[in-house]
């Protein structure tokens, strides 16, 4: 009976876990519709309250809404009159304070990991971690900043330590260029490599390589 069992969580994990990962995706971008809604009826009159309740109430549509939004902001971003809009709005924003720290940062680091010209997560390595002798898979994030690299003897990178089995935790470390081996699995199966502790191999074609 233990075989069994274990067989069927086999099957039926993966599914449920897949649901349970698009579901918290859905409510997240419904919650926004939501709090979106919510301003918008706290400064309309009375007597269209009703409508846009129904409205809000549409099963779904928040969802559409959101992503819809979040095209189309893209495609404005796109050319030249989105880009003079979108610094206009980061000038505005950096003259709030407190807001203007936190918008900077988050900026920042969306535009490095996001970004077509960024360099975050583009090559998976081996470090030796937690000590000589032993290896853990990172992922290359960029150079040291100039300070650091001025203080620092030979050519170093800045590296992303994931966690298993779940890698949006991990750990930040500046680790010297001569000590990584560079893998040729691309950084999608180095990931599903560390989420799975190592039981999923990446493909046997750049295994091969």
């Amino acid at each position: 009976m233990k075989k069994y069992f274990i067989a069927g969580i086999l099957v039926w994990a993966p599914l449920a876990i897949t649901i349970w990962v698009i579901t918290w995706g859905v409510s997240v971008l419904d919650g926004v519709f939501g709090s979106i809604m919510s301003a918008i009826m706290a400064v309309t009159p009375g007597d269209t309250q009703p409508t846009l309740k129904s409205f809000r109430a549409i099963p779904g549509l928040g969802v559409i809404i959101v992503l819809a939004i979040i095209f189309v902001s893209g495609l404005l971003a796109a050319n030249y009159a989105g880009q003079w809009w979108i610094k206009l709005w980061d000038r505005f924003i950096n003259r709030i304070p407190i807001v203007k720290s936190i918008y900077s940062s988050v900026k920042q680091v969306s535009d490095t990991l996001f970004s077509s010209k960024g360099n975050a997560f583009r090559q998976a390595v081996l470090i030796p971690y937690p000590r000589n002798g032993s290896w853990t898979i990172a992922f290359v994030t960029g150079n040291p900043a100039q300070e650091v690299a001025n203080k620092l003897k030979e050519e170093h990178l800045n590296v992303f330590v994931p966690t298993t089995p779940n890698p949006t935790s991990g750990f930040f470390m500046i680790v010297p260029k001569a000590d990584m081996i560079e893998l040729d699995m691309t950084v999608e199966e180095a990931l599903k490599h560390i989420v799975s502790m190592g039981s999923v191999p990446p493909t046997q074609s750049n295994s091969n390589k």
